[in-house]
């Protein structure tokens, strides 16, 4: 399934030249698991700064559809993305949550044509995605990664029990 969004990354180098843009993809496998009783998991995808803030949320993927928000209620859940940035968000953030999503490989593609995120400057950053399961675990992973706005970026890794393989790729635009 694909998600369509939009991000320009930037990179402003140190005599603040013109920002450029990327195509930014993160797939994430939510794994089938063979319990009593299964729930979809709740997931979050954001990007850090090297100093641990939140430079841009990507996604949530939460119970949207249940009455009163009750599925908002779960949210915190999501310990480390409600800790950095989800608690002070209204939900829903248009562009950005959705809902759950069934086992099997998911990819969120956020192409440069349009910029519905802030540009970021190059420097060191990481994609960390994070997952929850009622009458589940809990699962984090962190992709480190080098922006310089001019190359592509390609790296993984692999969860062991919420989340199956994370994938981001970033292509910068010519």
């Amino acid at each position: 399934m694909q998600l369509r969004h939009s991000l320009a990354l930037g990179a402003l180098g140190a005599t603040a030249q013109a920002v450029t843009a990327a195509d930014l993809s993160v797939g994430v496998e939510v794994p089938r698991l063979n319990v009593a009783e299964y729930h979809r998991p709740y997931v979050a995808a954001w990007i850090e700064k090297a100093d641990k803030s939140v430079a841009a949320n990507l996604t949530v993927w939460y119970d949207v559809g249940q009455a009163n928000a009750k599925g908002e209620t779960w949210l915190k859940d999501l310990r480390q993305w409600w800790r950095k940035s989800g608690r002070s968000l209204k939900m829903p953030v248009d562009g950005v949550s959705g809902p759950t999503k069934p086992a099997g490989t998911h990819t969120l593609t956020i192409p440069a044509a349009t910029a519905s995120l802030p540009a970021l400057p190059g420097e060191e950053y990481t994609l960390v995605v994070e997952a929850s399961r009622e009458v589940g675990g809990r699962e984090m992973l962190r992709i480190p990664f080098k922006w310089d706005g001019k190359t592509p970026v390609d790296a993984a890794a692999g969860g062991e029990s919420e989340l199956g393989k994370v994938r981001l790729s970033i292509q910068p635009k010519a």
